[in-house]
């Protein structure tokens, strides 16, 4: 049995930077750790090109051009962590039960290899046992048609699953008569679908990549694009180094916001050069980025005042706003009763900080605003999106040449997901199509997100759960109770290339359906078959695996969601059996349900694909009043939740959740973080040494946190070590998902039902019995 290596525990401070040649050290250790170096050194040089597969990994859009390497480092692990020898198959689970399963690690799980036939949970042997593809279908169709209405059922979609999937998938489950899509959209970039979609009549960012080669300014707030999405980091080196500025908000100094050694340019490898990669970097507090957006914008309204007092162009685009916008002067009314003072409490800044912010931002002439989950993943992560949106309606920054605004995606089709339907509360328009193109009534009713749907399941009032990809169990929050919630499901399905938590969550029936993933090649009957994905630019592009599956049971996510379909609502309004023999089925029918898929097929012939026009950028507004919108929100009353306020209990620090360098989403692998310093481990907290003293506790000891909610309920993660580290007083850290026990099920953003992993109030306790361990500081 394959054994993953854990390196010794010790933390030494990082000093070098982004990339260079410890990431080509990191893509060598993933290459030979794959069990197959040869054969995935081939597949690693058709990631991201044309006639290849699109990265598994993150969403950032592929630059234009035809360069031999188009990998970053952590996309060179995600392809070799697919990409292994290792099987899980029926004599795994036959030396293994499920109960001893648990007692593994998440990095454990899923090192041991690629699952390679369909299992059955057999609860009298609590093993998983070999299953036919025909009976697994004729399974899960037995239990959806006994279910009392459709709405019973919840039916859970990663952001891997391609276009086709996504389609087939959402298809299926309106014919079968629900909207219960929960999905990892709700859990990341939520709040900016609705942020966007209020102010801008899109839910999409409105940039591609040539607008960062022609921005004047690029602000990127609550993202770490070293470790999340490595690269960009080339486009903001680029930026630096023809005099445009880079202004960085993060709490943490995160290393590739700092510094950068590109691991393709000789020069800087041998020189051991790094480059520059930001003109301003600042530290606000947890929570505080809506108050220096806010207090950004009273500068700029003292500016524009003063200018026309003595009339000479301001720093807004008047008109602009007169000609494109609505909501200006209420806007106006509420930067005039914002107080300085609450800004400044809330900000974690000076004014001179804020000041000096919105100076940049108004000296450049094309400006982005970039950001991630540092934004999204808090109570008023909506109204702080609609505020970056207001800044740059003041200077007419949407719909022009190097301007706009990008959240940065996660996962690699996470976006192409919900383009394909993949969304609880579908539009009008969207369910009009499908109902003249299939002849059959979609359902209306709004079905459930994931934080529904882990309450339906707990509560009894969802009975079967199909999760399509991703590792729900761990990847949502209040993990006591999500695993709670699966373990009540009379079928739990998961339809998975890698084992992990969600598979060892059952009671009665659960299946496991090994499917293909984005690096294998896929055969129908009609031949080698094609996928496509969306990135964070809207960028369409095909992807095609390039290597052997490992087993000739492992089957497609498509050819398996036909065959559901088949079992459950049969082929009378669909011939599922032409969808999967051919995607180009599929692609005929995205053509003629989702705009901006016309001539569909011809398209991707095209070398890197095609864009989906956004309206915004062309300055069309999809709001109701044809306009875009300056949305006015007030700062929060407190950032502590009213939850936390009422509890009467003292919070002592209050933690973010945070990825390694080493893991992508839920995947983690390897138990370093090279950026932060970290070896051999991921049980830790950072904490500044100031804290540290403060709460009497010691570097190195291990310690337990409990999160604060009052709801009589205790949250607590146990024995995480104490790091010393430059974060900002009053804050904490720690690696996602071994927290999100700590984040409360009803934690959520105002708009959004996104879990606030951001803010979280903790009361930090020693563990007993735990003695400290030398440490060399970070």
């Amino acid at each position: 049995m394959s054994t993953p290596k854990a390196g010794k525990e010790k933390f030494k401070r990082y000093t070098g930077p982004a990339a260079g040649w410890g990431a080509l050290s990191s893509v060598t250790n993933a290459w030979l750790g794959s069990s197959q170096p040869i054969k995935n050194i081939r597949a690693l040089l058709k990631t991201n090109q044309h006639g290849g597969f699109d990265c598994p990994g993150c969403a950032w859009g592929e630059e234009p051009g035809t360069g031999r390497v188009k990998f970053c480092e952590n996309g060179a692990k995600a392809v070799n962590w697919e990409a292994t020898s290792r099987k899980v198959d029926a004599d795994f689970f036959a030396r293994h039960s499920v109960a001893q399963l648990r007692r593994q690690t998440d990095y454990w799980l899923e090192y041991q290899g690629r699952l390679t036939e369909p299992m059955r949970y057999d609860r009298d042997s609590d093993h998983y046992v070999p299953i036919s593809w025909d009976d697994a279908f004729a399974l899960i169709g037995q239990h959806l048609n006994a279910l009392d209405s459709p709405g019973e059922a919840e039916f859970y979609t990663s952001g891997r699953a391609s276009n086709e999937a996504a389609f087939l998938y959402q298809l299926f489950v309106r014919i079968f008569g629900t909207n219960n899509f929960p999905d990892c959209s709700n859990m990341c970039h939520e709040a900016s679908g609705v942020a966007l979609g209020a102010s801008l009549g899109t839910g999409k960012g409105t940039v591609t990549f040539a607008d960062f080669e022609q921005a004047d300014a690029i602000f990127v707030l609550g993202q770490n694009p070293g470790t999340n999405h490595p690269r960009m980091l080339e486009p903001l080196r680029d930026a630096v180094r023809r005099g445009a500025q880079v202004v960085c908000f993060n709490p943490l100094k995160e290393r590739g916001l700092e510094r950068f050694q590109h691991p393709q340019s000789m020069a800087r490898m041998l020189s051991n050069s790094a480059d520059a990669m930001h003109t301003a970097y600042f530290r606000p507090a947890l929570g505080g980025d809506l108050a220096v957006l806010r207090g950004m914008a009273k500068y700029m309204l003292q500016w524009q005042r003063e200018a026309q007092r003595y009339r000479l162009e301001g720093v807004f685009d008047e008109a602009f706003i007169l000609s494109q916008t609505s909501g200006f002067q209420d806007y106006i009314a509420v930067l005039d009763t914002t107080d300085w003072a609450d800004v400044v409490a809330q900000s974690g800044l000076r004014l001179d900080e804020i000041e000096q912010a919105a100076r940049l931002f108004c000296d450049a002439g094309n400006t982005i605003f970039c950001w991630a989950m540092g934004i999204t993943q808090h109570h008023h992560g909506v109204a702080t999106i609609q505020e970056i949106v207001n800044l740059q309606l003041l200077r007419g920054n949407i719909g022009r040449a190097g301007s706009g605004v990008c959240p940065v995606r996660g996962h690699s089709n996470v976006q192409g997901d919900r383009t394909m339907g993949i969304d609880e509360r579908p539009s009008p328009a969207f369910l009009d199509r499908l109902q003249e193109y299939f002849g059959f009534s979609p359902p209306r009713k709004p079905g459930h997100n994931t934080v529904e749907a882990i309450k339906a399941l707990l509560e009894g009032r969802a009975k079967v759960f199909i999760g399509l990809g991703g590792n729900f169990a761990q990847a949502t929050p209040d993990s006591k109770v999500t695993h709670a919630a699966l373990s009540r499901c009379a079928l739990n399905v998961q339809i998975s290339t890698k084992l992990n938590r969600s598979h060892l969550m059952v009671s009665n029936d659960a299946l496991i359906l090994p499917c293909l993933g984005r690096t294998d090649i896929d055969r129908q009957a009609s031949g080698h078959q094609c996928v496509t994905v969306e990135d964070s630019f809207s960028m369409v592009h095909a992807s095609f695996g390039q290597l052997e599956p490992l087993s000739e049971e492992m089957r497609s996510e498509p050819w398996i969601i036909a065959g559901m379909a088949r079992a459950t609502v049969g082929d009378h309004i669909v011939d599922w059996q032409a969808m999967r023999d051919d995607y180009r089925t599929i692609r005929a029918a995205i053509s003629a349900c989702v705009p901006g898929f016309e001539h569909f097929e011809q398209r991707l012939q095209n070398p890197g694909g095609f864009h989906l026009a956004n309206t915004a950028a062309t300055r069309c507004w999809r709001t109701d009043s044809g306009m875009a919108r300056f949305i006015a929100s007030d700062l929060p009353a407190d950032l502590l939740p009213e939850a936390v306020r009422s509890s009467g209990e003292k919070h002592d620090l209050v933690l973010q959740s945070l990825r390694s360098h080493d893991q992508y989403n839920t995947t983690i692998y390897g138990l370093d973080d090279r950026y932060r310093g970290v070896t051999g481990q991921r049980e830790i907290v950072f904490i500044n040494q100031h804290d540290i003293d403060r709460l009497g506790l010691i570097a190195g000891a291990k310690v337990d946190m409990v999160s604060i909610w009052n709801d009589g309920v205790e949250r607590r993660v146990r024995g995480f070590r104490v790091l010393p580290y430059d974060i900002p007083p009053g804050q904490a850290a720690a690696y996602y998902p071994e927290v999100n026990p700590l984040v409360p099920l009803d934690s959520c953003g105002v708009g959004s039902s996104t879990p606030v992993s951001k803010y979280i109030p903790i009361r930090v306790e020693p563990s007993q019995g735990d003695a400290p361990l030398a440490s060399s500081g970070a």
